[in-house]
């Protein structure tokens, strides 16, 4: 009868000693944790994060005529697809002045989709948009809208992505501006600012 032969097993990583083992000299050898005992009438710490003074609850003294309003890329697209007149139709949804602002972040995004989105581009050029300049790395739209949205609380949100929209709905105090049947609706934002409640 023959030997047989073994089949080497796949992945198989030679077992490595702790760093407490008994076989390592007493110098190089970790020492074993020791557990210290919580004192019950010590003071606890724990960091509270710090919330904007501009927020009363849900509502937000910061926001108020002339409107900041950031605009997203698809925002631009689904207004060009609607038919409108992007400044007129948020003038007309919030019977206000408004500015829209286009981060760097969302030009660079429009830039790359390349000729398709060219009529979005030179809407997105247009004077009357406000440009707000990133200082962090890449072109993350939705990445850079919601950081700058957490920081400063004087912006509306205008998008049509539900997982935009739905990163933002947990920051609170930050209106969602976006688009049904051809027209310009505003998401949680009170009567005190103005706008009108759908």
């Amino acid at each position: 009868q023959g030997k047989q032969k073994k089949a080497r097993k796949y992945a198989v990583m030679k077992r490595m000693i702790s760093l407490r083992d008994e076989r390592i000299n007493e110098k190089n050898r970790a020492k074993a944790r020791v557990k210290k005992k919580e004192d019950p009438s010590a003071i606890k710490e724990r960091e509270v994060p710090q919330h904007p003074s501009c927020l009363f609850f849900q509502y937000n003294t910061q926001l108020g005529p002339p409107y900041h309003i950031l605009v997203d890329t698809n925002f631009i697209n689904f207004s060009i697809k609607a038919k409108l007149d992007l400044v007129q139709s948020m003038m007309d949804c919030l019977y206000a002045k408004c500015i829209p602002c286009i981060t760097d972040c969302v030009m660079g995004e429009i830039e790359k989709l390349g000729q398709k989105y060219r009529v979005a581009l030179r809407i997105a050029k247009d004077p009357r948009f406000e440009r707000l300049p990133c200082m962090h790395k890449g072109t993350y739209a939705d990445d850079c809208l919601v950081q700058r949205v957490t920081q400063h609380k004087c912006y509306i949100v205008a998008t049509v992505d539900k997982e935009l929209k739905r990163r933002i709905r947990k920051i609170p105090g930050v209106p969602i501006m976006y688009i049904s049947r051809h027209r310009y609706n505003i998401e949680r934002m009170p009567d005190d600012y103005g706008a009108p409640r759908f």
